[in-house]
């Protein structure tokens, strides 16, 4: 295979990347250069004669400095060659080589070193030459390996792609097309899962534990940390690292995390920021799997520490090490087999099925005491602090196959990569119910580069779209925790209220018909005097009626009673019931926030609610409010998932062409209205014909081209979306009315450029358009055209990628929307066509990144198709993180 080298040829930084290996550890991937030729040949020593057999087809001792010179001078283009890094040394290497000029096909081959093999280390490096090859443009993958290799002929086989096979003698023959299939992108995104997965259990699942910075001084926060393990009683080594005490918390102590003589899992730092790195050498000399630095003077100062703060993360994941932090609270792990409290936090809950992520240190503490004191229980928590590293996503890839976690609760103030969580929260909302408070929604400046604020629309959409039960507050999450943790879901939004206030019944009901639920019947007063038995026997009718999806409790007790009796007698009836109940007791101190609060042994006696007991809630817009939240996620459960199609037509690869025809784009371009007809055009959406004018004639001779009744539109957007259409003539039919509309228009707007359109089908106009939103990339928006919906703010929103559900959502969910579906007797519009329409956009925006902004204003949404009359496109740099390509961890 020809070597084509060159030294000097650019060296695409974008192909490095941090990735996580399937036992959860991090390697660095880059392309090769020159300058690696020694640690190239440490490497290929290091391999075993039968491994070198299997890569080079012979014994292959040694590498001639004339192979060298070939291996580590590649041209990043025809001849790529990726290596992976741990630490000082390279693991895995990855080459392909183009078969010839011009050649669509390369071969491709990589080798692992044999005490890293195992670790789906291959598949890695497959992935990465596979994107690698598509952006120069080779389409095809051919391997020759040997028939006894069975492990490589796994990693092409299980890769998903479509792999062609021919033995020939000893060798076995594999060629196979690089572009993704659906295959192949299921195989992708379950390993990156079950990867992130991994990496976050050795942060949460340690044998055993240092702090590194452990202090004698109880105000400091290695002290503080090292009390917190001792005093949870984790059922590990716990070793301080102090150079200057013998022991500390009376427990031995040594001067580095070198000198301990086991092994540690998990390293906790409370150094000074300036010292952080040497600890981090030493974790990697000592075989640490994870990093919590609770250490603060990073990110949260400026530049500089933002800088210090990247150095640190690179520093730790080229040594294969994940990070908390830092100015990180630290994590928790409340399973009786860890017992890990590895926080400064001063309170824990009980032991749970919650899991909970928090960014803020501060705020972190409080949810925990609030959790401790509202006893709900957790099954993990972390706190992330600057989340340099570790962060929400990663811990809903861990949730997601968690056994010992059945609920998910964020409290997020910024997304690292916000397709990424949109895609893995929809997933994991299928299978646990995921509650969020999205903090920081308005204010932003500071923010460290990494991160995108938190904006309303957005947020609510996404969210909505995902599944997300998305609160307004911390109390209010706690309030939706506490019902998703204890009760089953309900089947409907039909609900009960029963109690011994009318006021109160009226008050619950008005909030449930508020929020969108219904009444299954009048609510049910038992009358102020009623005794234990009467509300029980209420409640127990309720909850057999079928028309009852849930019920809600409304009490005040009498002077002479605190309720407690009451509380009891409806223990008995709605505990364990499989529909969901909540309460309200008021002016009832006596009474807990749960009727049933059993004590297990292992919770060391403190009140941990059981499945199936019944929160009570301090007022009943709370608890009925809560009731809500989850009644919406219940009906986005039912609702199918659709289908993620490309529409006949649509051909991706023509628009990818075009736009990188006219680029590169360094700042954002407006297109002109031809380029952003051809760009639409590639996808199938088809704006109506139109050609630009100068002057009367050429506006006549352009009308006969086009054919039968035009529309003539002045090129000055103000005027065309004017209100009265003022820059608009509608009906043209013959010459003189056309040169008649051009004198008019040009006057109007004072220049002498018109356009000139064939004129479509009656309809109602609509407006679908494309945003780059900095909290989640492309967002679509849909909603009719006017003024009135414009103030208003009547449109919806849907995050990409579309499926087929959204779109057919996103469709209807306007409140103006029945004016397009036969409102008062009128026709009904097509809407499978905007639909559709909807779709193409969709792909669009995520097949052309570069693609800021779109407005298709208006469409006319007929009664047959839906025709685009105008549009507006911008170009730009494209705003990163993307959730596609090659499995990487976030910069």
């Amino acid at each position: 295979m020809p070597m084509h080298a060159a030294p000097d040829a650019p060296y695409p930084r974008h192909w490095e990347a941090d990735v996580v290996a399937a036992d959860g550890a991090t390697a660095h991937l880059r392309p090769i250069r020159p300058d690696d030729a020694d640690a190239v040949v440490a490497f290929h020593s290091r391999l075993s004669e039968r491994t070198r057999y299997y890569r080079y087809f012979s014994p292959y001792p040694t590498i001639p400095a004339r192979d060298l010179k070939r291996f580590v001078e590649v041209d990043h283009h025809d001849s790529v060659a990726l290596v992976l890094w741990l630490g000082d040394e390279i693991i895995a290497i990855g080459r392909y080589v183009r078969l010839g000029p011009d050649d669509p096909s390369a071969e491709v081959a990589f080798v692992v070193r044999d005490d890293h093999q195992g670790r789906g280390l291959g598949s890695i490096l497959l992935e990465h030459l596979a994107a690698a090859a598509e952006e120069v443009g080779i389409t095809r993958f051919v391997a020759e390996v040997l028939t006894e290799n069975r492990a490589m002929i796994r990693t092409f086989r299980q890769a998903g792609y479509d792999v062609a096979r021919a033995v020939e003698g000893s060798t076995l023959h594999l060629e196979f097309d690089v572009a993704a299939t659906e295959r192949s992108t299921e195989v992708r995104l379950a390993r990156e899962q079950a990867a992130e997965a991994r990496s976050v259990a050795n942060v949460l699942h340690p044998r055993s534990v240092a702090v590194v910075g452990a202090s004698v001084d109880p105000g400091k926060l290695g002290h503080v940390v090292l009390a917190n393990l001792l005093r949870q009683g984790f059922t590990g080594p716990v070793y301080p690292v102090n150079p200057e005490a013998r022991s500390v918390c009376g427990v031995r102590a040594y001067p580095t995390v070198l000198d301990i003589p086991d092994d540690v899992d998990l390293a906790v730092v409370a150094v000074p920021a300036p010292e952080v790195s040497g600890v981090v050498d030493g974790c990697l000399a000592k075989g640490v799997k994870a990093l919590v630095v609770v250490t603060s003077g990073f990110g949260e100062t400026g530049d500089a520490g933002v800088a210090a703060q990247r150095e640190l993360v690179t520093l730790a994941r080229s040594r294969g090490m994940r990070v908390v932090g830092p100015s990180a609270l630290g994590v928790v792990n409340l399973d009786p087999a860890y017992r890990l409290n590895a926080t400064l936090a001063p309170q824990l809950p009980p032991p749970g099925r919650v899991g909970f992520f928090c960014q803020s240190g501060a705020l972190g503490i409080q949810i925990l005491a609030t959790a401790a004191q509202r006893r709900l229980g957790l099954s993990t928590f972390v706190s992330a602090g600057n989340r340099a590293d570790l962060s929400g996503n990663d811990l809903m890839q861990y949730w997601d196959t968690d056994p010992a976690t059945d609920v998910v609760l964020l409290y997020l103030e910024s997304f690292g990569n916000p397709r990424k969580f949109a895609r893995v929260a929809r997933r994991l909302a299928r299978r646990k119910p995921v509650v969020a408070v999205a903090s920081g929604r308005h204010a932003t400046p500071g923010l460290a580069a990494s991160t995108s604020p938190l904006e309303d629309a957005s947020v609510a959409a996404v969210f909505d779209q995902s599944g997300v039960i998305r609160v307004s507050s911390v109390d209010e999450l706690f309030d939706v925790a506490l019902l998703v943790a204890n009760q089953p879901l309900p089947a409907g939004p039909r609900i009960g209220i029963v109690g011994n206030s009318s006021a109160l019944g009226v008050l619950a009901a008005d909030v449930a018909l508020a929020t969108g639920m219904h009444l299954a019947f009048p609510p049910v007063d038992v009358g102020a005097m009623a005794d234990p038995a009467e509300l029980a026997d209420a409640a127990a009718r309720a909850l057999e009626d079928d028309g009852c999806d849930a019920l809600v409790i409304v009490f005040s007790p009498p002077v002479s009673t605190d309720g407690a009796e009451h509380a009891d007698a409806l223990a008995e009836v709605v505990t364990g019931a499989d529909k969901p109940v909540t309460t309200t007791f008021l002016a009832s101190a006596g009474v807990p926030e749960h009727l049933v609060v059993p004590s297990p042994p292992e919770a060391g006696g403190a009140d941990v609610p059981a499945r199936g007991s019944v929160p009570s809630y301090p007022s009943p817009e709370r608890a009925v409010l809560a009731l809500a939240r989850v009644v919406r996620y219940t009906q986005w459960l039912q609702r199918p998932v659709g289908d993620f199609v490309v529409p006949p037509g649509c051909d991706l690869a023509a628009a990818r062409a075009l736009v990188d025809s006219w680029g590169p784009f360094e700042t954002a371009a407006v297109l002109t209205d031809e380029q952003a007809d051809a760009l639409l055009a590639s996808v199938g959406i088809r704006v109506a014909p139109f050609r630009r004018a100068r002057s009367a004639q050429e506006a006549v001779d352009v009308a006969a081209e086009l054919g039968g009744t035009v529309v003539l539109k002045t090129v000055v957007r103000t005027w065309r979306h004017g209100s009265d259409l003022a820059g608009v003539r509608l009906g043209l039919t013959d010459p003189e009315a056309v040169a008649t509309a051009y004198q008019q228009l040009a006057q109007l707007s004072g220049s002498p450029e018109v356009d000139v359109q064939s004129q479509v089908p009656p309809g109602l106009p609509v407006v679908v358009e494309l945003r780059d939103d900095p909290s989640f990339g492309s967002l679509v928006s849909f909603g009719l055209a006017g003024v009135v919906t414009e103030l208003l703010g009547d449109r919806a929103y849907c995050a990409t990628p579309l499926s087929t559900m959204d779109a057919h959502t996103l469709v209807r969910a306007p409140r103006a929307a029945p004016l397009l579906d036969g409102y008062r007797g009128s026709r009904p519009m097509d809407l499978a066509a905007l639909e559709d329409l909807l779709l193409r956009v969709g792909q669009l925006a995520d097949h052309v990144p570069e693609l800021r902004a779109l407005s298709l204003d208006p469409i006319l949404a007929a009664e047959r198709g839906a025709h685009p009359t105008s549009m507006r496109a911008v170009l730009g740099p494209p705003p990163g993180p993307l959730d596609a390509g090659p499995r990487r961890l976030p910069e």
